[in-house]
């Protein structure tokens, strides 16, 4: 069972979230919150799997609350699930270690594969979100490219491997039977890769793995 935790100020947005999420008899919506800090707070009681923020909360906003919740020992995930898609929230969030965003205006079934993946340790970005990180990465790519293979080059064969897989969007456990290992020996992988990389999630290792030039462009 996946638990969740709701933060969203407004009461209609959070009833809809968890009208959707309890469609999915994999999915607990174990506490709702109406401010950053009730959120923050609720994720150290309930220590959810997953934490849906909005972005626009009084007194802690979404992405203050999701470095908080992401610096806590919780083990929680966190999406950000909001109206607002410009470039500077998409880059903040994903600064702050978040692993999902999510606009309310998609797929409610976006909602739910999103909480999924990010559960099972992947990460997932709503279709324009997506858009927007690889419409700024041919630039990256080619201004970071060589410091982006310096740090894959610290990486052991075995890693790289993992971290391309990762790139392209696969779960510990799609890795996993893909590379044919242990679920956990991928865990320990990526969590090695990340250090090494000194990054704070996999979508930011994703971005090295596609600079370092281990993942094709996508048009």
């Amino acid at each position: 069972m996946i638990r969740v935790l709701i933060a969203d100020d407004e009461t209609m947005m959070r009833a809809g979230a968890r009208a959707i999420l309890s469609a999915d008899p994999e999915i607990e919506v174990v506490a709702e919150a109406s401010t950053g800090r009730e959120a923050v707070e609720l994720v150290r009681r309930h220590r959810p799997d997953v934490a849906l923020l909005d972005v626009q909360m009084p007194q802690l906003d979404g992405l203050d609350a999701a470095s908080e919740i992401l610096k806590s020992d919780a083990g929680t995930a966190v999406i950000i699930f909001t109206t607002f898609s410009n470039d500077d929230y998409i880059a903040r969030a994903l600064g702050e270690g978040a692993s999902g965003f999510l606009l309310k205006s998609g797929d409610p079934r976006d909602l739910i594969a999103g909480v999924h993946a990010v559960a099972d340790g992947a990460a997932y970005l709503s279709p324009e979100a997506a858009h927007r990180v690889i419409r700024g990465l041919p630039t990256a790519r080619m201004a970071r490219g060589s410091a982006a293979r310096e740090r894959v080059d610290r990486l052991s064969s075995r890693e790289r491997e993992v971290l391309t897989l990762l790139g392209e969007g696969l779960s510990n456990a799609q890795i996993a039977r893909r590379l044919r290992l242990v679920e956990g020996t991928v865990k320990t992988h990526v969590s090695s890769i990340l250090t090494r990389l000194a990054v704070g999630n996999r979508v930011q290792a994703a971005i090295i793995a596609y600079e370092a030039g281990l993942i094709e462009s996508v048009d």
